[in-house]
């Protein structure tokens, strides 16, 4: 992974962040603070950090911030453990508080709104490069027939891609903002219309978003769906989530005993260790998500092969840098260091676009940050983006 190029590329200039009023380097306009600043935001600088989310978010109809209205009903479904008072909605949007009762928007386990896709195998997945649908590690010998159509990459297989439009976060640099414009209106499906999506030569499927985090009840009904009609055939199909973590701890429970009983994985987005600079990044706690990680790390130890969690992280130059991705890896080596980590590559988008396309050199700087902190499965992502 060599090759010059700094962290700060692209030609663009430097601001000063408004706390330390230093350039070290990129600073993103959308919140005028530098990564370690964020660390550790002074209370005079939280309601620019609160600003930044909420402009990113009234344009869509969304809560400005999670409710915490006193005479609300609380919502159990996630960590942000909204509390929606009469009228309003949930930080996803998708919870409404009507006459005192929160009732789903998009229907719950009846309905979703949500897209999906056929994606020829093997595909760019977070995990691809541990996943049976291609040339994993490990894929030795009869064991492959378990969980997996050939000995090598699934070729002439496809994953069903589906695409929730909703998210219990709020990235500031969202790769996938666009769902926005329809989370609030666009068409519904039904959990049997999805399961119905899935096709001979589909060996998995893949949720993501937005988040399922935020429609968790419909995934799972059209997973159980989808996997009964597999085992009537007699064929192989494995459930995965790419998530940020945030499910109620019962929830995230079956999602993940599909998984593990199909030879999928859970692909968990690690986004910050640090707190504050998850808070200014996504707009709320990252308790929830490290949580549930643990919960996961010893249900995974069950199943060593193929992999059945593994996390990412997204290297955002300026914010998540070699020391931040020394945090996260001690954490997953402290919960189990064979667990698979993936380094991706930031490409520039929403409010974050800005800033500069992640360097080679604070790549690899986190590959060697990731594996001094104990990890041996360390993973560059997304390379193709380096400059």
């Amino acid at each position: 992974m060599g090759g010059p190029s700094s962290g700060w590329a692209m030609g663009k200039e430097k601001s000063n962040c408004a706390q330390c009023g230093r350039a070290v380097g990129p600073v993103s306009s959308a919140l005028g603070l530098c990564g370690p600043c964020l660390r550790n935001v002074s209370p005079a600088h939280e309601q620019r950090v609160a600003l930044a989310h909420a402009r990113t978010r009234e344009p869509y109809g969304l809560p400005q911030a999670v409710p915490r209205n006193q005479e609300g009903v609380r919502c159990p479904l996630c960590g942000n453990a909204c509390v929606v008072g009469k009228g309003e909605r949930g930080f996803c949007g998708l919870r409404e508080n009507r006459g005192g009762r929160l009732r789903h928007v998009a229907g719950g386990r009846r309905s979703g709104r949500v897209s999906w896709y056929l994606d020829p195998l093997p595909t760019n997945c977070v995990a691809g490069w541990v996943c049976p649908a291609g040339d994993m590690e490990g894929k030795k010998g009869p064991e492959w027939r378990r969980f997996s159509v050939s000995p090598g990459p699934e070729y002439g297989y496809t994953n069903l891609a589906v695409f929730y439009e909703s998210c219990t976060f709020n990235c500031l640099y969202c790769q996938n903002w666009h769902f926005r414009a329809s989370s609030q209106d666009g068409p519904l499906s039904t959990a049997e219309q999805l399961a119905a999506a899935v096709r001979d030569n589909t060996s998995c499927i893949c949720y993501f978003g937005g988040d399922p985090a935020s429609q968790p009840g419909h995934a799972i009904s059209a997973s159980r769906l989808a996997l009964r009609q597999a085992r009537q055939r007699g064929r192989t199909l494995r459930i995965c989530w790419e998530t940020n973590g945030s499910m109620a701890p019962g929830i995230l429970r079956c999602a993940a005993r599909l998984s593990m009983d199909s030879f999928g994985c859970v692909k968990f987005d690690l986004k910050a260790m640090d707190e504050g600079l998850h808070r200014a990044l996504t707009g709320v706690s990252n308790r929830r998500t490290l949580e549930n990680f643990r919960r996961l790390a010893s249900m995974g130890r069950k199943r060593p092969a193929p992999p059945f969690l593994v996390a990412s992280t997204t290297l955002v130059p300026g914010y998540i840098d070699a020391e931040e991705v020394a945090r996260i890896a001690r954490f997953i080596a402290e919960c189990d260091p064979g667990i698979p980590y993936s380094l991706l590559a930031f490409q520039p988008q929403f409010s974050m676009s800005d800033l500069p396309v992640t360097s080679r050199k604070l790549a690899q700087e986190c590959l060697e940050a990731a594996r001094g902190a104990g990890l041996w499965r360390v993973h560059a992502g997304n390379i193709h983006l380096l400059t």
